[in-house]
């Protein structure tokens, strides 16, 4: 599936005449004219479900901080699904790591139905946490032209 996301972002930059080397963090004129389906803002979700703690720290932190510190998105959610959820609960390391992101800025969820299998809503809320079922808000996201990031 990564293969398959990478391919398509370089499918899409080839379309719109622009490489990822020249494109800034904010969208220009020729690009939205090239490019409709673009929108003014960029708005990323990030689906962290991995319950590898180093995909947590070396990939999933790193890039969602970046992302908001920088302005590479002007929007930036974190969904937390699954294994990631059972980690994070258990890490502390990884719970300091979401404070960083959450006074960033990011925003942060996690499944309901996920965290019920764990049993562990209760700690993730306490950790800042917005725990709602999160099925119909992943494909509103999707058809409101969301960029989605599964790690």
């Amino acid at each position: 599936m990564k293969t398959v996301t990478a391919f398509a972002i370089a499918c899409i930059l080839l379309l719109c005449g622009t490489s990822y080397a020249q494109t800034s963090s904010k969208c220009d004129s020729s690009m939205m004219k090239c490019c409709p389906h673009m929108s003014a803002q960029h708005r990323q979700l990030i689906l962290w479900t991995s319950g590898d703690r180093e995909v947590a720290l070396k990939m999933v932190f790193m890039y969602t901080l970046n992302s908001k510190k920088q302005g590479w998105m002007d929007s930036v959610r974190l969904l937390i699904w699954g294994p990631s959820q059972k980690l994070l609960v258990e890490d502390s390391v990884l719970q300091a790591g979401l404070g960083k992101l959450k006074d960033a800025g990011v925003e942060l969820y996690a499944c309901k139905a996920c965290a019920d299998m764990y049993g562990i809503a209760d700690k993730l809320s306490k950790l800042g946490v917005t725990v709602m079922y999160t099925g119909e808000m992943l494909a509103d996201l999707q058809k409101q032209g969301w960029y989605i990031l599964s790690l």
